[in-house]
């Protein structure tokens, strides 16, 4: 069987502060974008993978829509550059959610879960109208302790809603079948139960107002969270 040619991989990570690699001391060499491009380039028929970090601290599905001219503006700058190599493969990797389904504080929170959906359709749909070659992924949003609570408030309610999100995702990547066959697809769904298992080595301490609470992974967890990006961005374009 003749060996596949290597593909090289152009990848715009769009999210919040656990994609930017908030509370690591070196966001550009730790953030999880990063290891998930150091994880594919070790698999067989993977070429160079070249990223955009494009993760906000504090940012919703809401600030990403195209209509508002703010993050998405950025994302879209990133990707006209990786476009001028039509060699490569251009993927989204999207997470979002954890700042939506806070009580109070990120914009637009809480989200509902057919907003949610209604806004990941909205940055989908635009991204392939775009750039008609690329796929889009998205992750399931990560786990976070029940108490969280720093400027924004999460805590259980906000654990639960974020948890309704996972069906939205499932039957936005459904609706894409037809028009879009094999271009949208689910990827990490096990970062949210590997995090819920390892939270006090994987997430960072924080102080909050409800004590001590856990949200953005540390650098092991960053490294494994990348992992789990990595191997479901590497199954998409395989």
């Amino acid at each position: 069987m003749a060996q596949k040619i290597a593909t090289n991989v152009n990848i715009v990570f769009i999210g919040n502060s656990i994609t930017h690699g908030a509370t690591l001391s070196d966001p550009g060499s730790q953030a999880p974008p990063v290891m998930a491009a150091a994880w594919m380039e070790k698999q067989s028929g993977i070429g160079k993978v070249t990223i955009s970090n494009q993760g906000v601290s504090g940012a919703t599905s809401v600030d990403f829509l195209p209509s508002t001219a703010t993050y998405y503006t950025k994302v879209a700058a990133a990707a006209r550059k990786f476009m001028a190599d039509e060699t490569a493969t251009m993927v989204f990797s999207i997470i979002l959610g954890t700042n939506d389904s806070a009580t109070q504080g990120p914009n637009g929170s809480p989200v509902s879960p057919e907003d949610y959906r209604k806004n990941l359709e909205a940055i989908a749909t635009k991204l392939l109208t775009d750039y008609p070659r690329c796929k889009v992924i998205f992750h399931y949003p990560t786990w976070y302790s029940p108490n969280t609570y720093n400027s924004s408030i999460y805590l259980q309610a906000g654990l639960d809603r974020l948890q309704t999100y996972f069906p939205e995702i499932d039957a936005l990547v459904n609706s894409y079948k037809k028009t879009y066959p094999g271009q949208v697809t689910v990827g990490d769904k096990q970062a949210f139960s590997y995090f819920k298992k390892h939270f006090q080595t994987d997430l960072q301490a924080e102080e909050g107002w409800q004590g001590v609470f856990y949200l953005h992974p540390n650098k092991q967890g960053a490294a494994a969270l990348g992992e789990f990006w990595g191997k479901a961005i590497y199954k998409a374009v395989r």
